[in-house]
């Protein structure tokens, strides 16, 4: 049994000397990150390629059961638009391969603007990436979930090639008006769009925005404990991203979530203990 949790990053300017030791060298930031999460969004793909040394220093300083969820390219997904891309998609999947099992999804993020009359064309490319990863597809347009034929529709090409629907759950966000700068932001640019709490592999994913108060954020993700624990007694493998407008928290909020889950079901394993943020001291 596994639940994996993680934040959008696994760097923040607010989190040395709050979560994380300081000074932190950069190549060991991932390191200290994942003493509190076990999982982390891998966002930077979306806008370049890692190098070869990157991906080593990303293999270096995790353990075998951290997971990324590797975003693919932009130029795969916003700039071809999944058509004649079978070499950008072999050059990233040739990058991140030294990865091997961290590797828990490929993420294909579609813009809004990818339609319902687009599915043929997202149903030719999943049918071409290589069957030794699995996938994750988000959609943005509100079709997708407020038309029952579409999401039909989408829910039976994602079960053909046995890839999963990746919600981003922005509901506690937008539930009352913004109290902060960056709230204000996020409202400006965050999609507007029903929850969507129904797995369709083995292995869910989940994106849940909450707000910069970290007791406002913990409330609204009531709903996604009770799936959560109901996805666990069905012997899915959960992946829980926590995001806040500033993230300032989100780190420790992740962190949170899977001790609340915990609370509820004693036999999954704890976290492994954060690294201190100073040296030990006497008293």
């Amino acid at each position: 049994m596994e639940l994996h949790v993680g934040c959008a990053m696994w760097t923040h300017p607010a989190w040395p000397g709050r979560y994380l030791p300081q000074p932190l060298p950069p190549r060991e930031r991932l390191r200290t990150y994942g003493s509190w999460c076990n999982a982390v969004e891998g966002n930077t793909t979306f806008y370049a390629v890692p190098s070869p040394a990157t991906v080593s220093s990303w293999v270096e300083q995790t353990r075998p059961d951290f997971r990324f969820l590797l975003k693919l390219p932009r130029l795969i997904t916003h700039e071809r638009r999944l058509i004649d891309v079978r070499e950008p998609v072999a050059a990233f999947v040739n990058t991140i391969a030294p990865l091997g099992p961290r590797i828990h999804a490929l993420w294909i993020q579609l813009p809004p603007s990818f339609v319902p009359a687009q599915l043929d064309t997202l149903s030719v490319f999943l049918r071409s990436l290589p069957r030794s990863y699995r996938y994750a597809v988000e959609v943005r347009h509100r079709a997708f979930f407020e038309d029952p034929r579409w999401e039909r529709a989408l829910e039976e090409l994602l079960g053909e090639h046995e890839a999963e629907w990746v919600p981003f759950d922005t509901t506690a966000l937008f539930a009352e008006p913004p109290s902060t700068a960056d709230e204000v932001e996020a409202w400006a640019k965050k999609p507007r769009l029903p929850r969507r709490t129904r797995a369709l592999t083995r292995y869910p994913v989940v994106r849940y925005i909450g707000r910069d108060d970290a007791e406002a954020t913990a409330r609204g993700w009531t709903p996604w404990l009770d799936t959560v624990v109901q996805w666990l007694a069905e012997g899915r493998t959960p992946t829980v991203f926590v995001h806040t407008p500033d993230n300032v928290d989100a780190i420790a909020l992740a962190r949170r979530f899977h001790d609340e889950v915990r609370a509820r079901v004693p036999e999954l394993a704890p976290l492994s203990e954060p690294i201190p943020v100073g040296p030990p001291t006497l008293f």
